[in-house]
């Protein structure tokens, strides 16, 4: 019989379609998932893996095993979790999907006060603006922004449920280049544009009554979202042009001066995020509690009384 750890080192390197990726989602070294997997062709007698310089691929015997130990893995560690049950306090690991604007807007208020009120759960948090399989990931759950999820996942909202995308720009840029009065001017100005790993750059949508316009403006400078974006507000603050970013990301610096509000009336609103899961498994202990954690919140957000 292989050993159990070997099977789920096997499953993570199908899974992530190499050694470095999977030793990053698992936070091991690639040298140990490589032993493990040795040790497993060699107890099995089979080539479980074809190797490359560039690739890694399950053969015909990898896939095979993988199509039986995922779910027979997934069952394990669902039985396992049933005896959080009989706990005082649910423990294990809780590993989240996010991107980028999620924790640095929406988890500074959660995670504290839920790591204080569940010591024993161990929070593992991956940021990253790409849509992505959380299973396939090796994640419990995910936090995204509007996006359209399949069938079988549960969506809690989290967080603001109203927020606003907002532009900004610094008194100098201002004072040197005049503040657009229309979303169309902005053709006319020095913009600091984002572009997703997929490399769209999303177009800037402004919105007041009725009317909506969408803007592709250009700039001096273009940054990935999520990793780069605090690059793209250095540059604004710099003087360097306009951004367009979340209002929430951009009200600090509103507060103590250093960016101005372009455009405020043509802000458009958008629904906030959403925790979400797959919904045909059991729910793993440590992300039952969260889930329940944030649905309080939220309701007393709901009923929290005005100012």
């Amino acid at each position: 019989m292989a050993e159990l750890p070997d099977l789920e080192c096997f499953v993570a390197v199908a899974s992530a379609g190499g050694f470095r990726e999977a030793a990053r989602l698992r936070g091991t070294s690639a040298s140990a998932l490589s032993e493990a997997i040795r040790r497993l062709e060699t107890r099995l007698g089979v080539r479980l893996f074809h190797r490359t310089t560039r690739s890694v691929a399950p053969t015909e015997a990898g896939l095979r095993l993988l199509e039986r130990l995922r779910p027979a893995l997934a069952e394990v560690a669902s039985a396992l979790d049933v005896v959080n049950g009989f706990r005082d306090r649910p423990a294990g690991t809780l590993r989240l999907n996010v991107p980028v604007s999620a924790a640095r807007l929406v988890l500074p208020a959660l995670v504290p006060p839920f790591l204080a009120a569940y010591p024993d759960i161990h929070l593992d948090i991956v940021v990253e603006d790409s849509f992505v399989d959380v299973l396939a990931e090796g994640c419990d759950a995910g936090i995204r922004y509007g996006e359209t999820l399949e069938q079988d996942m549960i969506a809690v909202p989290i967080g603001p449920r109203r927020q606003r995308f907002a532009a900004a720009a610094s008194p100098a840029y201002l004072a040197r280049r005049g503040c657009p009065d229309h979303p169309r001017d902005l053709l006319g100005h020095a913009c600091l544009r984002g572009r997703f790993a997929s490399g769209t750059m999303p177009v800037w949508e402004f919105e007041r009554g009725a009317e909506t316009l969408r803007v592709e403006p250009t700039g001096p400078l273009t940054v990935r979202i999520g990793a780069g974006t605090d690059l793209a507000v250095d540059a604004a603050l710099a003087g360097g042009g306009i951004v367009y970013l979340f209002e929430d990301w951009l009200r600090p610096f509103f507060a103590d001066g250093r960016l101005v509000p372009v455009l405020e009336d043509w802000w458009p609103p958008f629904e906030g995020p959403f925790l979400y899961y797959p919904g045909r498994r059991l729910v793993p202990a440590p992300l039952r509690a969260f889930v329940d954690f944030v649905r309080a919140g939220q309701a007393g957000q709901a009923v929290a009384p005005e100012g």
